[in-house]
């Protein structure tokens, strides 16, 4: 079989493993080494989430380098109170391996996202972004992605808090 050099797809369980690690070296980049559970933990989390999608609309893609995971994404309906799971999409997970950057695998796949998105009926997309990840939000931006107004503050288990702004993208 022949691999592309670089491409995007629907993730399969078989790419857990890669999944977990890309997003464990996300993880450990922003918030430091030892974040969040181990590697095999996380894999198998991820397999069981990919084999059984909560419904039809809830994908998880993959940006490869040959045969190799290097960033990942989630798009579903939009579950916000203020949206219409019917029309309003989400990107709620967007991650390129942090030592895969600046090599188009982000821009692969968010277009695969709002090709998703599109393809799944929805009309408006949205992305919750750390309001410190200046990286991503101009990456979006540049993509035609803007700050809706919508913020929020998420806290873990030990009480650390995150700050988040919605960016938002018509996708008619």
């Amino acid at each position: 079989m022949v691999v592309a050099d670089v491409s995007v797809r629907v993730a399969w369980p078989a790419d857990a493993a890669g999944i977990a690690a890309v997003q464990l070296q996300a993880w450990a980049q922003r918030y430091g080494a030892g974040t969040g559970p181990d590697a095999d933990t996380l894999a198998t989390a991820w397999r069981q989430s990919l084999a059984r999608p909560p419904e039809a609309r809830h994908r998880a893609l993959v940006a490869l380098a040959g045969a190799d995971v290097v960033g990942f994404a989630l798009t579903g309906p939009n579950a916000d109170p203020d949206a219409d799971p019917s029309a309003d999409g989400e990107m709620s997970e967007f991650t390129v391996g942090p030592d895969r950057t600046r090599a188009g695998h982000g821009s692969r796949l968010l277009q695969a996202c709002v090709d998703t998105l599109r393809a799944d009926g929805f009309t408006r997309a949205v992305c919750w972004v750390e309001s410190t990840d200046d990286v991503l939000r101009a990456f979006l931006a540049s993509a035609g992605w803007a700050p809706d107004g919508a913020s929020r503050e998420l806290a873990d288990e030990s009480g650390t808090s995150v700050k988040q702004v919605r960016l938002h993208t018509a996708l008619a």
